[in-house]
């Protein structure tokens, strides 16, 4: 268990920050707020928890405690000697938790966050709440081909300037490793077929999906996601399900999570309604 400040963490106070031991890593994380259900905070690939989530966090932290992680190679974490894979970097978050002494948390993923947050939603179901799954498939055949061509190209030449390189550079323990970051996305969860139909029917966690209109993902393997989970029903007539979608509008996959606002209306309103089942 890490050392803890005196006070709890708030909004108007700097987070709680540390290193966890798990799995060869240190992990960083930080942690917001207080009370509620923990919120755990999973970025994407070549993202970070700054990168990704600092326009999100404060209001996120306004009214629960939030925990956000770099994973492996990325922002304060150091690389091991091991793939980037949804399997892995679940392990560490599973670690992390443990570490924290958090037996639930409500989780909420974009890309390369969103198969992790899936992989916990269905591998460990006892620690999720509900669930937030952002641009990702759950199957590759989801996925825009040039998506993966693109990713499974990259050199650090290819980002040189970009908030990405920028960010790596400045806080990582490894700088001189962007391209070994870079090799293993292009790899990440390679060989794998993501999760089946079924799997994804038996998640017990109420689902948010979100993806924008002109996101990696194509719009009917959202929309199938969404069906795979009991929505896309005439809720006048049978209610609204717990599990949905949300369609941001002129989004791409990199500004995924840019329109703060609209995002935020999404993300609380679903994690602050009560199940229908409860």
């Amino acid at each position: 268990m890490p050392e803890q400040s005196g006070d709890a963490p708030n909004p108007s106070q700097s987070p709680e920050t540390g290193y966890a031991p798990v799995n060869g890593l240190q992990l960083y994380y930080e942690i917001h707020g207080s009370g509620g259900t923990p919120l755990l905070l999973l970025h994407g690939g070549l993202f970070n928890i700054d990168l990704q989530f600092s326009e999100l966090l404060p209001a996120l932290a306004q009214t629960r405690q939030v925990i956000a992680v770099d994973f492996q190679a990325h922002g304060r974490t150091g690389d091991i000697d091991r793939p980037l894979t949804s399997a892995n970097l679940a392990s560490d978050v599973v670690a992390l938790l443990q570490y924290l002494e958090i037996s639930e948390v409500d989780v909420f993923g974009f890309s390369v966050g969103g198969a992790v947050t899936m992989e916990l939603a269905i591998k460990h179901p006892d620690l999720v709440r509900k669930v937030i799954v952002s641009s990702v498939s759950f199957d590759p055949d989801g996925d825009r081909p040039e998506n993966a061509e693109v990713v499974g190209e990259m050199t650090v030449d290819m980002i040189a300037g970009t908030p990405m390189e920028q960010d790596y550079l400045a806080k990582s323990p490894n700088p001189d490793k962007l391209q070994d970051l870079l090799n293993k996305l292009g790899k990440y969860d390679e060989g794998s077929r993501g999760w089946s139909d079924d799997e994804v029917r038996q998640i017990a966690a109420p689902t948010l999906i979100t993806v924008g209109d002109c996101d990696a993902v194509k719009m009917e393997h959202a929309v199938r996601f969404l069906q795979l989970r009991g929505g896309d029903v005439n809720g006048d007539f049978v209610g609204v399900p717990d599990s949905q979608l949300a369609v941001f509008p002129g989004t791409t996959h990199f500004f995924g999570l840019s329109r703060t606002t609209l995002v935020l209306d999404v993300v609380t309103t679903f994690l602050d309604t009560p199940e229908a089942n409860s």
